[in-house]
């Protein structure tokens, strides 16, 4: 390319930016002769003492002494040393180089003994104490960098390690639940030969039989609405004898009780000799077996066709159910029996009653309970005392609210309440068909996509409105599986065991057995024979 001639040349731009950065540097040194000026005459920097006091707050709130602090501090640079040597503890220990990881576990020791020992006298540590110490670890340090610990791939094993753990633990938590549902689920020998003995004695001993027959003779009391008439539906024994007992020890009026026990004809003969053999202050005692109920048939109960159901069957016990295994807790033979389901149908058992307190089989009464029986239900149906303390307890916990018809009834928040001690208005009951509301939720629900486990989901449904909640007093939960606090069990009128740690199996809660213990005769001479202790 061909140079142009000077004249036609642009203007040299380099002469007019040299002249204006002097400018520019002249204008700033009078500006900075400016600032100096009035810097000059600040007396004080209050700034600096705020800076102080707020170090000074730090120092006391963190417990950070002077020691500490020092850049040339012993102490801190043997706390660093330990620091970092646990931390290669692990890695050593992952890496299976055990005997370096003793190695630094014995250094860690010194050091820490030493650490020990100035804070004991008080004083700081000595160069001339400490310097053994300190080289000692350095060196094993600078050992364990020399052995290229990755600590990146170090972390990555460890979660590795934990995921493992965590799947192992989950193992663990399935087997002990299953182990535990199966403890829960069985009958200990000691009840299931009390149950042969009591069976023996009634068809033996034909005293026991006339002594049946002759407490059989109080029809009147059985149909007495002025009495207060409670009821349990259970297959076990020595647990209904201890509902009975417990009540009328505590009761003020036991001549006014009448306790209507409901069984089945495997327990009925023993039931009925176990009553006629003992007495109980007084209290009057019936005892039937609903195979004796005719109108308990398929074609008037929906849920006992849904018992019958071979595809019902499998999914409780093959474990096989839907498109996943059924868990566990599914399983439990006390699902599939009648005795579970016929608390929905107390108006029909007990057609001449008006009001029913019912108590479940695994509970202890420790106060007097005729004073349920005035109680108030405003109209309602059910009185019992509600579980919602706790969001779990909620209807949206037992209930499936994907489902249309859950979604658009129930509220999810509404509050739960429990089974096992509950007051029934008969009458508002056989007004407002309580029994039919059942009967329609347990037909929307054949293929168990409403709600899957127990009666009270069903409950929560049939009793949606219908519930008048009790004193918290009246009922308390839970002793068969978490702890209470001792003055809420003081205070309780009811105890519940429930859960699967009941009162007479090996697994019950030891803290709380006695509770239940104290209404079992343990010298009656069936209960030593059958080795009841």
């Amino acid at each position: 390319m061909r140079r142009r001639p000077p004249d036609f040349r642009r203007p040299a731009r380099r002469r007019l930016s040299n002249a204006f950065w002097w400018t520019l540097c002249f204008v700033a040194v009078l500006l900075f002769v400016f600032i100096l000026s009035k810097g000059s005459q600040i007396e004080s920097r209050p700034v600096l003492i705020k800076r102080s006091y707020r170090h000074e707050r730090i120092m006391e709130g963190l417990n950070i002494t002077e020691e500490m602090l020092n850049p040339s501090s012993i102490a801190r640079q043997i706390s660093d040393q330990i620091s970092l040597a646990k931390a290669f503890v692990v890695i050593a220990k992952e890496s299976s180089n055990l005997q370096f990881a003793w190695e630094l576990s014995a250094q860690i020791r010194n050091s820490q003994i030493l650490l020990s020992n100035a804070a004991t006298r008080r004083a700081p540590l000595r160069i001339t104490e400490a310097e053994t110490a300190i080289r000692d670890m350095a060196l094993l340090l600078y050992q364990a960098q020399q052995l290229h610990y990755d600590s990146a791939a170090m972390i990555m094993r460890l979660k590795a390690k934990i995921q493992t753990l965590d799947e192992n633990v989950s193992s663990v938590s399935e087997k002990s639940s299953k182990y535990g549902q199966i403890a829960a689920e069985e009958v200990p020998k000691s009840l299931y030969c009390l149950g042969v003995r009591l069976t023996t004695e009634w068809f033996r001993n034909l005293n026991v039989q006339r002594k049946f027959n002759e407490k059989r003779q109080i029809d009147t009391k059985l149909k007495d609405n002025d009495l207060y008439h409670f009821c349990v539906f259970s297959d076990n024994i020595l647990a209904t004898s201890v509902v009975v007992n417990s009540t009328a020890l505590n009761s003020k009026n036991p001549d006014k009780i009448v306790f209507h026990l409901i069984t089945d004809e495997v327990n009925y003969a023993a039931m009925k000799a176990w009553f006629s053999m003992n007495k109980f202050r007084r209290v009057t005692v019936d005892v039937q077996k609903f195979e004796d109920f005719s109108w308990l048939n398929a074609s008037y109960v929906p849920v006992l066709k849904q018992l019958q159901d071979s595809d019902t069957q499998n999914y409780y016990f093959s474990g096989n159910g839907g498109d996943s295994r059924t868990p566990i807790k599914f399983r439990n033979p006390k699902y599939l029996s009648m005795l579970n389901h016929l608390r929905f149908y107390i108006p029909e058992v007990f057609p001449a009653l008006k009001k029913v307190v019912f108590l479940d089989d695994d509970i202890v009464v420790q106060k007097d309970l005729s004073d349920l029986f005035s109680i108030n239900l405003n109209g309602n149906v059910n009185g019992a005392v509600e579980t919602c303390m706790e969001t779990f307890h909620r209807y949206h916990k037992y209930l499936n609210y994907s489902h249309p018809l859950i979604r658009e009834h129930f509220d999810p928040d509404a509050c739960g309440w429990a089974f096992g001690m509950n007051v029934f208005d008969l009458v508002e009951w056989r007004k407002r068909n309580v029994t039919g509301i059942y009967h329609y939720w347990q037909e929307k629900n054949v293929d168990r996509t409403l709600w899957k486990l127990g009666t009270l989901p069903p409950g929560l449904l049939t009793f949606y409105g219908l519930t008048e909640p009790l004193d918290p007093s009246w009922h308390v939960l839970g002793l068969g599986y978490t702890n209470i606090d001792p003055k809420v069990i003081e205070k309780g009128a009811v105890l519940h065991f429930n859960g699967n740690s009941k009162p007479w199996l090996k697994i019950g809660i030891e803290k709380y057995k006695p509770l239940w213990e104290k209404y079992v005769d343990y010298t009656h001479p069936l209960l030593q024979s059958c080795n009841f202790h």
